[in-house]
């Protein structure tokens, strides 16, 4: 038995209403079951019960046995003091009020209605599933889906623009400096990502402000900075960007990383290090005001065309500093777009509209629908139970679906949980 199960059974009154009586053989009428309370304090605040001939008004506290009252110190927190019933599974002590008379009692497991238990306990007794309802997902309708979707959408997105605030104040509110260091991260991706969020903290935002317009300079700073010009290469590029950046290390006081910390093992060419800050590096060569551009941008198309870059002519022809190899563009492709899109520019765009008090939510809706559904693990095995993602969106609802819902059991505040087991 859970808890939150209890709390839910309270909410949408799934028991028998009718001659309900506490432990102490009162008459209890539920005139307002009380707002529930998500924070510290008593579960349902402002009920309206009447109790006898008596009408109470205050707040209900639920617990699966009446002697977690005294486990969680409920006894000297005063705000438990407008407790008016106890809603319990298990009456197993009795709980007196401050007057020290006791608090009214009412033992749901005598009045919860057999489908809701039935429906609670096949919903989590199956240990097996990949998600408790894999096998009666499908059954629910497509409006309350949908409506779900939508809500765990921004739910993934106000979470990921929570976690890049703390950033945005450890930069001091500078948000190119935070798309630059969460961009840069991205590009690095699973393998490299927290290397390359590392390399671009390693100096500070002012220093890439100063050298950006100067392709050369912005080169020798990056691939400077994360090493890959402290090893010996018979190349001319090579050599050039190491005398820049020995001239912007003197100046600007930098200390270069260890090569050795970047992964190529198993890696394809296209996403090796050296290729995807050869690609950061053009991005911010050709954008000097990236963030301000992406923050006017209202369409897909409008995003492809800013990612519309080429590499310096020397990456054309290598993928590492010491060997050639066949010619090649290297420009950025669209999957990997994606991927930038939802994953920084999405997340921080809302953050910085949200600062603003102007998120504007039907234009993220709409990109996001045009963008082709992500591929993975999670969302192949959605598909298989009959949860078909048609576009990034959807994606990025599933996999907060799976993650925070599903993986926690928490099927008594997901949509679909509650629409099973109601």
């Amino acid at each position: 038995m859970n808890e939150d199960f209890l709390h839910y059974v309270w909410k949408y009154q799934l028991f028998s209403i009718h001659n309900l009586k506490t432990t102490s053989k009162e008459d209890l009428i539920i005139l307002k079951i009380g707002n529930h309370n998500q924070n510290s304090g008593p579960d349902f605040l402002n009920a309206q019960l009447k109790i006898d001939d008596q009408v109470w008004v205050g707040n209900v506290e639920i617990h699966l046995k009446s002697s977690d009252w005294y486990v969680h110190h409920h006894e000297i927190d005063e705000n438990y003091d407008a407790v008016i019933l106890h809603v319990v599974w298990e009456d197993d002590a009795t709980v007196f009020m401050k007057n020290n008379e006791p608090l009214p009692v009412l033992v749901l497991k005598d009045f919860v209605f057999t489908t809701a238990l039935h429906n609670y306990r096949n919903l989590f007794s199956v240990k097996q599933r990949w998600i408790p309802c894999e096998k009666e997902i499908y059954s629910v309708d497509n409006f309350t889906i949908e409506n779900w979707k939508e809500r765990l959408f921004f739910e993934r997105l106000e979470r990921k623009s929570l976690e890049m605030n703390q950033v945005l104040v450890e930069n001091q509110n500078d948000f190119e400096a935070v798309l630059f260091q969460l961009l840069a991260k991205n590009f690095g991706l699973k393998v490299n990502g927290e290397v390359f969020f590392s390399l671009v903290k390693s100096f500070d935002f002012s220093i890439l402000r100063k050298v950006r317009f100067n392709e050369h300079q912005l080169a020798a700073l990056i691939f400077g900075q994360a090493g890959f010009l402290e090893e010996v290469v018979e190349e001319e590029y090579h050599l050039q960007l190491k005398t820049t950046y020995r001239y912007l290390q003197h100046k600007y006081h930098l200390v270069a990383m260890e090569k050795m910390q970047f992964s190529f093992f198993r890696m394809r060419p296209t996403n090796f290090p050296t290729i995807r800050l050869a690609q950061l590096i053009a991005l911010y060569y050709v954008h000097q005001n990236l963030f301000s551009k992406m923050m006017q941008i209202k369409t897909l198309k409008a995003f492809y065309e800013l990612f519309e870059i080429d590499v310096h002519q020397f990456w054309k022809t290598h993928y590492t500093f010491n060997k050639t190899s066949k010619l090649s563009s290297k420009k950025l492709t669209k999957s990997f777009v994606n991927l930038l899109l939802i994953n920084t520019v999405f997340p921080l765009k809302f953050l910085y509209q949200k600062n603003r008090g102007e998120v504007n939510e039907e234009v993220f809706l709409d990109i996001l629908k045009k963008i082709k559904p992500e591929k993975n693990s999670i969302i192949s095995k959605f598909d298989e139970i009959g949860i078909k993602a048609k576009n990034g969106y959807e994606t990025q609802a599933l996999l907060e679906l799976k993650n925070n819902y599903c993986t926690k059991k928490l099927c008594l505040r997901c949509a679909v949980g509650v629409k099973l087991l109601r």
